[in-house]
């Protein structure tokens, strides 16, 4: 078990290359491999499921693979939005226009009606 406040080490993709292709060439297994760069100890077998991975990467997706970070959440946020086209953006904004105004004019209207009313209630 690693001790608490110990860091993580982050090895280059170069090294992960290097090693990966020195055991393949040379038919290394996971423990010499592991013994011969000293990526950790063996008895833990946290090294060796790392070698592991660096491999399995590597027949996947090749060298890249191994140069692209794994580590922490993916995104899941909203997805970014499409810009709209130029003539659907115009009629948007038109109508937003004609709302505005008919919102204007029914204050406009309302405002009127009531000041008549309190003309009304004057008068009585």
């Amino acid at each position: 078990m690693r001790k608490r406040g110990t860091k993580n080490k982050n090895y280059s993709a170069e090294f992960k290359i290097s090693v990966i292709m020195d055991m393949r060439k040379n038919h290394l297994g996971y423990c010499e491999t592991v013994r011969k760069y000293g990526l950790g100890s063996t008895q833990s077998g946290g090294a060796i499921n790392t070698l592991h991975r660096w491999e399995r990467i590597y027949l996947e997706e090749g060298a890249t693979g191994l140069m692209t970070e794994r580590r922490g959440r993916k995104s899941t946020g909203r997805p970014r939005k499409k810009p709209l086209d130029k003539c659907v953006e115009e009629d948007l904004i038109a109508e937003n226009q004609r709302l505005k105004m008919g919102i204007e004019y029914l204050k406009k209207l309302s405002a009127l009606v009531l000041a008549e009313e309190q003309e009304k209630n004057k008068k009585q």
